[in-house]
């Protein structure tokens, strides 16, 4: 990928492979990434989630991080999340898309689709419970059952159903349909600054 900066930002359903899939399509673009859970797991260490101090410092957080990835130097970054169409989770989106603006990044969706057996089942697989990550088949399927995954409008979006996929067989499929999309992207979301 010849793109200078930009950011991919990859949405799914907790289990669906996001972080599996992020890891082998940053080897392949030599990009930086950053999973979700390096950025709320400190606040997972510490407070459960219903507790008032969880938000704040999870918010805090993330503003410290995305304070500096503004300043990084110029490349490809990924970022992984799990957001839904809501209110709070598309104003969640906004920040991604102001950290764009920031850094004068192009900025591409990408949403994992994964069938609900199929998520399910990663979602129990090994490893999971020690990155503090949702392992409750109960759970996933009310999130499930109660929201939708966001679908951005005003930045390239690329949709993929990794079902059946090995993530490096889905990171492939990405690495080609993120580098069309940002190429036949025009401008980057705002002037760095």
């Amino acid at each position: 990928m010849t793109v200078a900066d930009a950011i991919i930002h990859i949405n799914g359903w907790p289990g669906s492979g996001k972080l599996t899939i992020a890891r082998e399509l940053a080897s392949l673009l030599g990009a930086r990434l950053l999973d979700n859970h390096t950025i709320i797991n400190p606040a997972e260490a510490l407070f459960d989630r219903r507790d008032p101090l969880y938000r704040p410092l999870r918010k805090g957080l993330r503003a410290v991080i995305f304070d500096h990835v503004a300043q990084m130097k110029p490349g490809v970054l990924i970022l992984t999340d799990a957001i839904s169409d809501d209110a709070f989770d598309s104003a969640l989106f906004e920040e991604y898309r102001a950290l764009a603006a920031q850094r004068g990044a192009l900025l591409v969706s990408v949403v994992l689709n994964c069938s609900p057996e199929k998520n399910a089942e990663r979602l129990v697989a090994a490893g999971r419970a020690e990155r503090h990550k949702l392992t409750d088949p109960a759970v996933l399927a009310s999130l499930r059952a109660a929201h939708h995954l966001l679908r951005p409008a005003g930045v390239p979006l690329i949709e993929l159903d990794v079902s059946e996929l090995e993530p490096a067989d889905a990171a492939a499929i990405l690495m080609e349909r993120c580098r069309e999309a940002l190429e036949s992207s025009l401008e980057p979301a705002g002037p760095r600054q």
